[in-house]
């Protein structure tokens, strides 16, 4: 097996050092390099230690010799697309970060922003986080195994109002929601 450390630090911008202070206990970041390069073994316990430090699911860090992943080779910048020194592999946003589990809303006739075919991942918070999440795009669940999606407005006395992303539709106010799911990445095929 090839560990991915190294890519998912590397996507997530954090250095050895930040790596070796998020690890509890804390490590040195010349440990963590030889993790990352293989010239140490990753046990389990430095998987664990390793994976909650970049908070992405331990598995995460792995990957078969024999998958051929997608590679990351080019960034698009102000002075247009510029190759990467080394290629690195493409880490799925759904791997980046294990903190909350992953909702996903297919979009199949286009509202607002959002365009048929598009896929809304979204993150699923507790109600009480409702006032963090004013201005966002938002799923709350409705009685009946119904939905509202909108943005969030405002947040008073447990009830929350959305605004639906398609002109002309109402105002949506869900009375205490069992949860709120925030729009965090939009897949689009182009």
């Amino acid at each position: 097996m090839i560990n991915r450390i190294r890519d998912i630090r590397l996507q997530k911008g954090l250095t050895l050092a930040d790596v070796a202070a998020a690890c509890t206990p804390p490590t040195t970041a010349q440990t963590i390099g030889r993790l990352e390069t293989g010239m140490r073994n990753l046990s389990l316990v430095w998987m664990n230690r390793i994976a909650a430090a970049l908070q992405v699911e331990p598995e995460t860090l792995l990957r078969s010799d024999n998958a051929e992943p997608a590679r990351l080779i080019a960034s698009l910048g102000s002075k247009g697309p510029e190759a990467l020194r080394k290629p690195i592999d493409a880490v799925l946003p759904s791997d980046l970060s294990a903190d909350a589990p992953w909702l996903v809303l297919a979009v199949d006739a286009s509202q607002g922003e959002y365009r048929e075919g598009d896929q809304v991942w979204l993150r699923q918070h507790g109600p009480e986080q409702a006032g963090a999440l004013i201005d966002r795009d938002v799923l709350a669940p409705l009685p009946a195994g119904r939905f509202a999606f909108g943005r969030l407005i405002t947040s008073e006395d447990g009830a929350v109002t959305l605004l639906p992303p398609a002109s002309g539709r109402e105002r949506v106010t869900v009375a205490a929601p069992a949860w709120l799911a925030v729009a965090e990445t939009l897949v689009r095929k182009l």
